[in-house]
């Protein structure tokens, strides 16, 4: 089977600091990976790279069993690649409503009734419907994270980057995003997660990979991964011998 994603050798640096060493990894359509990693390590980076914001210096990235490496962000956006941001960017002065039919009708191709219709039925799933009227700019932080999905999502991906968007809830605000991301999930959309609320992570992701200095260090079954003493030193700070 064609991987819906495939990394190859992915390598980014700004003079002496790598961002992106030698990335290898695939991702199969329905898949949801977890990234895991300290500050720094290069996390943000590889997603700029997947959406083609940044250019690698070495290696290739195919989406989709096509070699989109020189491709731009926004065909790559086109194609089916969307993310959210760790700080949400929406058009504050916009409505809830009108900042998904921007995705729908940019980014989905959609116009519309069509493009109506879609946006209802994604603010449905992302639990702002009733919110469709109200300014991005007056939402709460967790409302604020679920139009970030909803912007990702009216641009009807085929792979859904998420970056960091439990940071900062309450338990309960992220129990109710995580119920939110495993609906998405289980829809059929392939997702990338990075995260450092990793007990939110676990309930959706079912393979986790490690990266440290733009390296991928582990990969594999998240609980087993979390187990590791490798990651347990890099990632969490505990000693091997602990």
């Amino acid at each position: 089977m064609t991987p819906i994603l495939q990394l190859d050798g992915l390598s980014k640096a700004f003079g002496a600091v790598k961002v992106a060493d030698a990335l290898s990894y695939e991702v199969q359509k329905g898949d949801a990976l977890g990234v895991i990693g300290p500050n720094g390590a290069g996390k943000t980076s590889m997603f700029n790279l997947i959406t083609g914001t940044l250019a690698p210096n070495a290696g290739s990235v195919h989406f989709d069993g096509r070699d989109v490496t020189k491709w731009s962000a926004a065909r790559r956006s086109h194609a089916g690649v969307a993310r959210s941001f760790q700080v949400p960017q929406p058009f504050s002065g916009m409505t809830v409503f009108e900042n998904a039919m921007i995705a729908a009708t940019q980014s989905a191709g959609l116009h519309g009734h069509a493009a109506e219709q879609f946006c209802i039925e994604v603010l449905e799933q992302t639990e702002l419907l009733s919110k469709a009227n109200a300014l991005a700019g007056s939402l709460t932080l967790l409302e604020r994270k679920r139009l970030e999905l909803t912007r990702a999502l009216s641009a009807k991906p085929k792979l859904l980057l998420l970056d960091e968007i439990a940071g900062g809830l309450t338990e309960g605000e992220c129990r109710s995003l995580v119920q939110t991301i495993q609906d998405i999930h289980a829809s059929g959309v392939t997702i990338i997660w990075i995260e450092h609320v990793v007990h939110a992570l676990l309930e959706v992701v079912d393979r986790l990979i490690v990266i440290d200095f733009g390296c991928k260090i582990a990969e594999g079954e998240p609980h087993a991964i979390m187990d590791s003493p490798e990651v347990k030193k890099i990632y969490l700070g505990i000693e091997v011998d602990a």
